[in-house]
């Protein structure tokens, strides 16, 4: 594309389900935001645009948990989370929601042309189906066993440890989450999006015509795409979410990736009324850029599932240019964990760290998960701001700001015009700008703000080589000079600094006593506007040891798990029905092509089974032999890899521990549990 007219730039609708944690920042909302105080530093014409998505089955699930509605659950979490985003800096034109009217409207019209055009196969299929509750299951109401990675808490419709997107009757020994039953299957009918037909379009359009992607992206659309598309339901039998707006569709709603996407379009709408601009402007007219910031879960969404929607619409909607979705951000040597609380809440931090939103934000964006997983720790967050933000960025500020007050009383030197010396180094500042433009437009963050920080490096290799502090008695009008660049370098730090700390950037050009835009960063001209420069505290101070100690032990505290609820009572002749017996492992070897599968070989007492078990991540074949366990005799045999598993062992899960539910050693093979 030639140099757009105007940008639209959206972040991941986040669930409504719970606060916001730094991964979230670090993956979706920190580059967008960084991108888009570039763009409007430069008098770009840009829309940033975000909200609350309020439907899907993981908001009706607490809802149920807490024996609330889905409605108390999302006014709550929109309200925190907003307020979470404003006080961050995250600062986007509109943070809207999806139970807005506009938005039900907007989505329902949305479905009508793609139905009326004929763009849905209509199908009558069998869905997991809980027969204690009455309801057909959504797909994260079912939980199982990826059949691609073997990770046992995959959801119906992904599977968050390896990114696939799955169907439900793909997952290995499925279970409601409302009861941890079995599901069974049931007929219903639903409306289903041929992404079969797309297929083509789709690798000319992403390999071919968007080679610039990054490769984590565009590597896992290949994939899929390699793998074939096959038609998705974009209609859910569930309560909660916007209704299928045609007849014979009772009791469904939107699929929730129709529906999420399309907030961005309501959203915008919403924002146009509020600005008196034309929505259509920026999702219609093709000198509109359109970018999607994401975390690597929602690549398939926003690359392959939105756009072919965009393009089924008779409607003319334009497509992303880009879709810089970044990897996963991990915490303290695990990842984060929401229903174990071990994670950064970002409402927390703002709470206990005041004013230090510029500090997490240097360094998220320093160990930004672009294009592979990443890790914060608290000693790191200490390193990056006492080695970096307070040694070098604000030292040489400092420096600078009480040198000039001391000499001049805040009074910038006037000059008429700068040494060869002062030139060049002046020079450096401008390829320094010249080359955080070139990293932002192809959305390398990290380097980008690894070069703004180079010029603060600069001008502390500056006053470090010079020494104005010894010159001032021997050539107090070379000091002049001096302190006149030195303070022309701080004012380009400010400009260059406001995608990344606006806070910080702030300070400054109000220490200035003007508005310096990105545009002023680098200018011949900057020098004959700065006239002082006030007196400021200490941009940033040190984390002591103190704090990071305390910071990791919160996370170690006892951490809430998450538990599949109680299941259904049972009568006591049912619980008879079970033979549960000791058993004594004999041998055990790995199952070949499988990350987590052991065969193992027990001694029942009766005979010696074969039981397939998910251990091998936890336990190596040789340390188990000898192994007393509990074992599940009179389970139905399923294959498994091929192999028939002829039983169950019974194990324990702590966290992401297991462990085996063990009958004391001198307990003897075949002895009877009940």
């Amino acid at each position: 594309m030639s140099k757009p007219s105007r940008y639209l730039v959206t972040s991941a609708l986040p669930y409504a389900n719970g606060p916001l944690h730094i991964g979230h920042v670090a993956g979706a909302y920190l580059p967008a935001d960084i991108y888009v105080r570039y763009l409007k530093g430069k008098n770009e014409d840009v829309v940033f645009v975000c909200g609350s998505d309020e439907h899907g089955a993981a908001i009706t699930i607490k809802a149920l948990k807490e024996k609330t509605t889905p409605q108390e659950i999302v006014d709550e979490f929109h309200k925190i989370n907003k307020k979470a985003f404003a006080d961050f800096g995250i600062n986007f034109d509109i943070y809207h929601r999806t139970s807005a009217k506009i938005h039900h409207e907007t989505a329902q019209g949305f479905f009508k042309n793609l139905f009326e055009g004929g763009k849905f196969i209509e199908e009558t299929s069998e869905q997991f189906y809980d027969a204690a509750h009455d309801q057909f299951l959504a797909d994260r109401y079912i939980m199982g066993t990826c059949p691609k990675c073997e990770y046992d808490s995959a959801y119906g419709d992904q599977c968050e440890k390896c990114g696939s997107a799955l169907s439900p009757t793909e997952l290995i020994n499925p279970k409601s989450t409302l009861t941890g039953n079995t599901p069974e299957l049931k007929t219903t009918k639903h409306w289903y999006f041929p992404l079969n037909d797309y297929e083509p379009w789709l690798k000319e359009w992403i390999l071919e015509q968007h080679k610039d992607w990054k490769t984590n992206v565009s590597g896992q659309c290949k994939s899929w795409l390699d793998a074939g598309l096959q038609p998705r339901a974009m209609t859910r039998d569930l309560d909660w979410g916007v209704q299928v707006p045609i007849k014979g569709a009772d009791g469904k709603v939107l699929y929730v990736w129709l529906d999420a996407p399309i907030g961005y379009i309501s959203a915008t709408k919403q924002w146009a009324i509020e600005n008196n601009k034309n929505w259509e402007d920026y999702w219609k007219k093709p000198d509109t850029k359109l970018v999607h910031f994401i975390g690597k879960d929602n690549i398939v969404f926003h690359c392959i599932i939105f756009p072919s929607l965009l393009k089924a619409n008779s409607e003319t909607y334009i497509l992303p240019d880009n879709v810089p979705a970044n990897e996963f951000l991990n915490l303290e040597g695990g990842k984060i964990s929401t229903s174990r609380n071990h994670a950064i809440w970002l409402n927390e931090f703002v709470a206990d760290f005041p004013g230090k939103q510029d500090v997490l934000r240097y360094v998220l964006c320093s160990i930004a998960p672009e294009t592979k997983d990443s890790e914060f720790t608290w000693a790191d967050y200490q390193a990056r701001n006492n080695n970096e933000l307070v040694a070098i960025y604000g030292n040489f500020v400092n420096r600078c700001v009480v040198l000039t007050q001391k000499y001049y009383k805040g009074e910038i030197p006037e000059i008429t015009a700068f040494d060869e010396r002062e030139l060049k180094v002046l020079e450096d500042v401008k390829v320094a700008k010249q080359k955080i433009e070139k990293s932002i437009e192809r959305y390398r963050f990290r380097e980008a703000q690894n070069e703004m920080m180079n010029v603060a490096r600069i001008g502390n290799k500056y006053l470090a080589d010079i020494e104005p502090w010894k010159l001032i008695k021997t050539n107090p009008e070379e000091v002049k000079e001096i302190m006149a660049c030195a303070n022309v370098i701080v004012a380009n730090l400010a400009a260059l600094s406001s995608p990344f700390l606006p806070q910080t950037s702030l300070k400054l050009t109000d220490a200035f006593g003007l508005t310096l835009t990105w545009e002023d960063a680098g200018s011949e001209e900057l020098y004959k506007k700065l006239k002082t420069i006030k007196p400021l505290e200490l941009l940033f101070t040190k984390v002591e040891d103190e704090t990071v100690i305390e910071q990791v032990e919160k996370l170690k505290k006892p951490e809430e798990t998450s538990h599949m609820p109680q299941k259904e009572s049972i009568a006591f002749d049912d619980f008879t029905k079970l033979d549960i017996r000791v058993g004594e492992i004999i041998s055990a070897e790995k199952v070949k092509k499988t990350k987590k599968l052991l065969e193992i070989k027990v001694n029942t007492g009766l005979d010696v089974r074969t039981v397939v078990s998910g251990i091998a991540e936890h336990y190596k074949p040789e340390d188990i032999i000898g192994q007393k366990v509990t074992l599940l005799l009179n389970l139905e045999p399923r294959k498994i890899k091929g192999i028939e598993s002829q039983g169950m062992i019974l194990m324990a899960e702590d966290n992401e521990n297991l462990q085996f539910v063990q009958p004391s050693e001198d307990a003897v093979a075949g002895s009877l549990i009940g």
